[in-house]
């Protein structure tokens, strides 16, 4: 689909407001509603006219007294609490000795941890080693920029497939690290962070939007992560990087309504492939 017919699909905007860009369906209608427009309900978001349409059918005098519903305000809520996880986990590194057992014995990913070397292999720390962090400035970085980029990909994907991505995109970066890295141990959100940058630029180019600024603060990150001496693990970045462009692409490719189901098979079928290529290094190190 071409950029122009990609903005001038309905489907694509929010029926209540057409310029306002969003990937969130109305969980009884199936239309497109923006941030402003979302009810939570325990079923998921519903648009005003379902929600004023539930209450006017409603046999309210069989009802117990029960609190009205909140609207969605738009909040980050996801990013809001990897924030909060990720800094508290890192107050717990601080804490003497006990803080090294955290980083090094439970959560950083340390590619040799296969069965064939050490007779160990835990597959948490592909994702738990988005956690840790090497210092403060490391850890203050990291999630300043969680919070810029979260704020502005979280209320357009919703809470559910902004967390896919940013575990694919996590899990993506360890996987690199275990290809290309084998026998560096990590630490560090930025797999994840690059994968929202990745989504961000193929999103935006999908909807029409100004990406010039992303791509060039992208594109200064990437080359202080190969500058000589820098310690970061740019196969993270890359590979974070280049699976958050693929899950950009497939919500960017699969945004009608009837392609939903198309779209979680895809996110599964992404997941099982970066899976399977961990057993590449088991052959190759063994």
């Amino acid at each position: 689909m071409t950029d122009t017919g990609f903005r001038g699909n309905p489907e694509n905007y929010c029926y209540r407001h057409p310029d306002r860009q969003s990937f969130v369906l109305c969980q009884r209608c199936l239309r497109t509603i923006c941030v402003e427009c979302q009810t939570p309900l325990p079923v998921g978001v519903i648009c005003p006219e379902c929600l004023a349409e539930q209450q006017k059918t409603a046999k309210v005098t069989r009802m117990p007294r029960r609190r009205a519903a909140v609207r969605y305000d738009g909040k980050p809520v996801v990013t809001y609490g990897i924030v909060a996880v990720t800094v508290f986990v890192y107050l717990l590194q601080m804490i003497p000795v006990f803080g090294d057992t955290v980083q090094r014995a439970l959560l950083l990913f340390a590619p040799w941890l296969y069965p064939n070397l050490t007779g160990v292999f835990e597959p948490w720390r592909l994702f738990t080693v988005l956690l840790v962090h090497g210092g403060i400035w490391h850890v203050a970085l990291n999630m300043l920029a969680m919070w810029m980029l979260g704020r502005s990909l979280e209320p357009m994907l919703g809470h559910l497939r902004f967390l896919w991505l940013y575990l694919l995109g996590g899990l993506g970066g360890s996987v690199a690290v275990a290809l290309f890295g084998f026998t560096t141990p990590v630490v560090g959100a930025s797999g994840a962070l690059f994968a929202m940058f990745g989504a961000l630029l193929v999103i935006g180019r999908h909807i029409g939007a100004n990406i010039t600024g992303i791509a060039v603060i992208l594109g200064l990150n990437l080359v202080i992560t190969f500058l000589p001496g820098a310690s970061i693990s740019w196969q993270a970045h890359v590979g974070g990087l280049a699976i958050g462009a693929l899950v950009g692409l497939i919500y960017a490719r699969t945004r009608a309504i009837r392609q939903q189901r198309t779209q979680r098979l895809l996110l599964i079928t992404v997941a099982v492939g970066l899976f399977a290529l961990l057993l590449i290094p088991a052959f190759i190190y063994a």
